[in-house]
């Protein structure tokens, strides 16, 4: 039980060179053995779903309920990512906005704000990934409700009436509401001694799931993302840029809603982090004119992967000197 214990506590001080050793085996399987991309891409939900089973595990649900009550936090981040986060898309936007199929798939990531392993980097950097995981829910009713008004608004009715909504139902009850009863039932089980080794034991392997999925992620995607490089490679300053500039405005606005730091920072994250896993389904049901736009989203994952292993190193030292300034 020692050594689980150390090797745990070993792959926890080492996460970040982890995540990326990470990225580039899924990277190598991907390039090298393009048959498994199929599989990877099937595993993708299963995985993520244990990832965040794992990860509401981690977080006492009697701190949730406080957490649903500060008004303050739920409403600074509802008014980044739906009132900033789109005024700022627009604006990025214009770069890819001559290519139909690329300004789709860069509405549609930039658009829906994460609301999965966003928290794992959360708690990773010191921030309030319990507040985060009470706005989980909120957060994705509001892009259900809210992304079809801000792709009439960017591309026209027409193109509206293309999209189904179905696929960002059954990601949300999928991804969200079952990880999120069965971590509830678990942590109930815990005052028995079977379940609190269960509990121990998933906790354990948070950063091994976190790899995991970072791999399938990578794997399944990473070979049709390099044979559409040209085409895709215009979309990525467009991400970098949203990451960057989302950074200081997340910062920004939790200095304006008056939040602490770890709120401090589970706000930048969340203004930072899109929800490209759960918006693909959608965007692979687009009519055949629009086959670019899933690779335009999964763009974005691979370069939102890499930035989020950097932020969490750079949000703790860019909140706390905001703070302290």
């Amino acid at each position: 039980m020692g050594s689980v214990r150390a090797s745990a506590d070993w792959m926890e001080k080492h996460q970040v060179a982890l995540y990326l050793l990470a990225l580039a085996v899924g990277a190598a399987l991907g390039l090298g053995i393009p048959a498994v991309a199929h599989p990877a891409e099937l595993a993708i939900n299963p995985v993520l779903g244990v990832l965040l089973y794992a990860t509401f595990l981690g977080v006492p649900f009697a701190k949730i309920g406080q957490a649903i009550r500060d008004v303050r936090f739920l409403a600074t981040v509802l008014a980044l990512n739906f009132v900033v986060v789109p005024v700022v898309v627009w604006v990025l936007s214009r770069i890819v906005a001559h290519e139909q199929a690329l300004l789709i798939g860069v509405l549609f990531v930039l658009l829906t704000p994460c609301v999965d392993y966003v928290i794992v980097f959360t708690g990773l950097a010191g921030g309030a990934k319990d507040r985060l995981l009470a706005a989980a829910p909120l957060l994705m009713l509001a892009q259900m409700l809210l992304l079809p008004v801000y792709l009439w608004l960017f591309v026209g009715a027409e193109f509206v009436g293309a999209v189904d909504l179905a696929p960002f139902v059954e990601a949300f009850v999928l991804l969200i509401v079952l990880p999120l009863l069965a971590a509830a039932l678990t942590q109930f089980a815990a005052r028995t001694r079977v379940g609190a080794r269960v509990q121990d034991a998933v906790l354990g392997a948070m950063v091994p799931l976190m790899m995991l999925t970072l791999t399938v992620v990578v794997a399944s995607q990473i070979s049709g993302v390099a044979g559409e490089l040209p085409s895709l490679a215009l979309a990525v300053p467009v991400y970098v840029l949203f990451a960057a500039v989302m950074v200081p405005l997340g910062a920004a606005a939790g200095r304006i809603g008056r939040i602490d730091v770890p709120g401090r920072r589970a706000i930048v994250f969340s203004g930072a982090t899109r929800n490209s896993l759960v918006v693909l389904p959608l965007v692979l049901a687009l009519p055949a004119a629009f086959d670019l736009a899933p690779l335009v989203v999964v763009t974005q994952t691979l370069v939102e992967l890499v930035a989020m292993v950097v932020f969490v190193r750079l949000v703790p030292r860019v909140v706390r000197s905001s703070a302290q300034g």
